[in-house]
């Protein structure tokens, strides 16, 4: 069920030219794009955490993206489940590592390239990962995300950007 919302969110989350399907990979889907106004493809793995009863701002989800015209790949990035407070930190855990994301509104990322890389190499060993936040009401809030079929996402989203 979350890997055909994973796909259902896609479908609707960015508002580019063409969304390639490159495959439902356990909780994980994988897709490339053509950005707008020649600004070459994007590809990225991502999916959305376990469902929750909690009170949501926004439909949460994790992407891994690739953007070969920029010079990026494996960039990490998080769409909240609630809007942050002012300079509230935003953590993510996985397998007792910890990792500070800088944020604001409902979005977080790594604070570089160096972070986004040892981002993607724990998800590639972890069997889930938790962000974790205070909203702008002050409490305290998570999103956990499965890992099944991350690590072949990010490998399919990374093949088809490296193809011409």
């Amino acid at each position: 069920m979350i890997r055909l919302a994973a796909v259902a969110l896609l479908a609707a989350a960015a508002p580019l030219q063409a969304k390639d399907s490159l495959g439902v990979f356990g909780d994980w889907g994988a897709f490339r794009d053509e950005l707008r106004n020649g600004g070459g493809p994007r590809c990225y793995a991502i999916a959305m955490p376990a469902p929750s009863r909690l009170q949501r701002d926004h439909e949460p989800y994790a992407t891994i993206a690739t953007w070969p015209r920029r010079a990026i790949r494996g960039q990490v990035h998080f769409r909240l489940s609630r809007d942050l407070r002012d300079a509230a930190a935003v953590t993510l855990n996985m397998n007792g590592k910890r990792f500070t994301l800088t944020g604001g509104g409902a979005d977080a990322w790594a604070q570089d390239r160096a972070m986004d890389a040892a981002i993607v190499a724990a998800m590639r060993s972890a069997s889930r990962m938790t962000v974790s936040s205070v909203d702008r009401s002050g409490r305290r809030f998570s999103n956990t995300y499965t890992l099944d079929g991350a690590s072949s996402a990010m490998d399919a989203a990374t093949v088809a950007c490296a193809r011409r």
